[in-house]
């Protein structure tokens, strides 16, 4: 478990959704406004080496236009005694917590500030659509509206972060209800969501909807206890987490699409991930891991790639080493399947990773 720091140092590093969502928005959001600096942390709190939350009500806007939020005015009056000096102090100091481990970040929180976090970026959501939370299902492409019901439970993983599971209904039918995941982990200083996952979707059967998992399920929901603590030999879900963390860190540079060239085509691929397959395996004759994962073209439907990935364990940290396409999308008789370029087995002997 978690051991949480003194809830003003957890508070001062807790970033409101608001702030979060002019950077990160859903598909079908309204454009939020330029987000102050520093993620609307205090500056002069960043400059003597402290995060401190505002909701900037006081601000100061330098030459270049950029916005710097205070928590009071004694806190702006002593940073505009010296600028320059001040600011180049704090973006130090939020350069040195942006290199933190996610590990000794996460000691900074609990999980009732994930919870937090995830009801005011929801809510944000709400306000600015009508009522309706929109998610793209990363299937099929589909644009949900989804009612808010709540926050069902909060897994944390140690190092990893949290994941809230969130209980929502379609907006049209209250009978056809989802779980929804958000991963919720440190980042620049500040508490982010990282992604947002359908866990569990209403299927029909017998004429009634029925709430079942997707599969595969998320990695998160993998790990048998809330600290797994420190393995020798890394289990699969730290491979696809390691996998996923990089899709979305690409593709957070790209508006949402993993650009990926194609080793055979040289035809530079604009995807969407979809998820990662189950289990991982790891090859006998160098160490290295290999997952395969789901990638769907940006803009359509149904027309799917299947994408390999290498990764290798360097000094405990999971590194993608070599992306590969595996299977492409090939229409036949009206419908787009999947054609392998190669097995798995052609990559060499290899066993399944727990």
């Amino acid at each position: 478990m978690i051991t949480a720091a003194p809830l003003s140092r957890r508070r001062a590093r807790f970033a409101p959704a608001a702030v979060l969502l002019a950077c990160t928005v859903l598909a079908g959001a309204a454009a939020a406004p330029a987000a102050p600096e520093f993620g609307g942390q205090c500056a002069d709190g960043l400059a003597a080496g402290r995060h401190v939350m505002t909701n900037c009500s006081i601000t100061w806007n330098d030459k270049d236009g950029k916005t710097y939020c205070f928590k009071d005015g004694d806190a702006k009056k002593s940073f505009l005694a010296s600028p320059a000096q001040n600011l180049q102090k704090a973006r130090d100091f939020v350069a040195a917590s942006s290199v933190e481990s996610t590990e000794k970040a996460m000691q900074d929180y609990e999980s009732g500030d994930a919870e937090t976090l995830v009801k005011d970026y929801v809510d944000a959501q709400l306000k600015a659509n009508g009522g309706v939370f929109p998610l793209e299902d990363p299937l099929n492409g589909t644009q949900l509206k989804l009612a808010f019901d709540g926050i069902d439970f909060t897994r944390t993983i140690d190092g990893y972060g949290f994941f809230p599971d969130v209980k929502f209904h379609d907006a049209k039918d209250a009978d056809k209800r989802y779980l929804i995941d958000f991963w919720v982990g440190p980042s620049d200083g500040v508490l982010k969501v990282q992604e947002v996952r359908i866990y569990k979707e209403p299927v029909q059967a017998e004429g009634k909807w029925q709430l079942t998992a997707r599969s595969p399920i998320p990695w998160w929901w993998i790990p048998a206890s809330e600290h797994p603590g420190h393995m020798a030999q890394k289990r699969g879900w730290e491979v696809m987490s390691a996998v996923e963390q990089g899709a979305l860190d690409q593709a957070a540079k790209n508006h949402g699409v993993f650009q990926l060239k194609d080793d055979k085509t040289g035809k530079v691929l604009d995807l969407q991930f979809i998820d990662t397959h189950q289990p991982i395996r790891q090859l006998d004759d160098n160490g290295h891991y290999f997952a395969c994962t789901d990638f769907r073209v940006a803009g359509t439907t149904d027309q799917i790639y299947d994408i390999d990935f290498w990764v290798n364990d360097k000094d405990g940290k999971m590194t993608v080493e070599q992306t590969r396409v595996h299977k492409v999308p090939e229409l036949k008789d009206g419908k787009w399947v999947q054609v392998p370029r190669y097995e798995w087995k052609d990559v060499g002997s290899s066993h399944v990773v727990p």
